[in-house]
């Protein structure tokens, strides 16, 4: 049982996915989630990992997208895990 905007339910809650990005200054990116939650991911970090060296253009960075419920850059050959931008994100009103 989970409760989702004061309503209650039996089943397990859906996964959550995102549906929309807007990146913003310092490596960050707003993210849209499918529960209608907004939430600030600072992607600084990851960039010393290999798989996201190309991020640190921030030309190439600030080509986020959507696609299959997730944020992809370069045509879908970079991404990163909703549960990871909802989990490490911090609530929009949170700051």
């Amino acid at each position: 049982m989970f409760e989702l905007n004061g309503i209650m339910y039996a089943d397990e809650p859906a996964p959550v996915r995102v549906d929309s990005v807007n990146p913003l200054n310092g490596y960050k990116l707003m993210i849209g989630f499918t529960n209608g939650e907004k939430r600030v991911f600072d992607f600084e970090p990851l960039l010393s990992l290999t798989c996201y060296l190309p991020l640190r253009d921030k030309a190439v960075f600030d080509r986020a997208y959507v696609n299959c419920g997730t944020v992809c850059w370069n045509d879908g050959d970079i991404d990163i895990a909703p549960e990871t931008l909802y989990e490490q994100g911090v609530a929009e009103d949170a700051g």
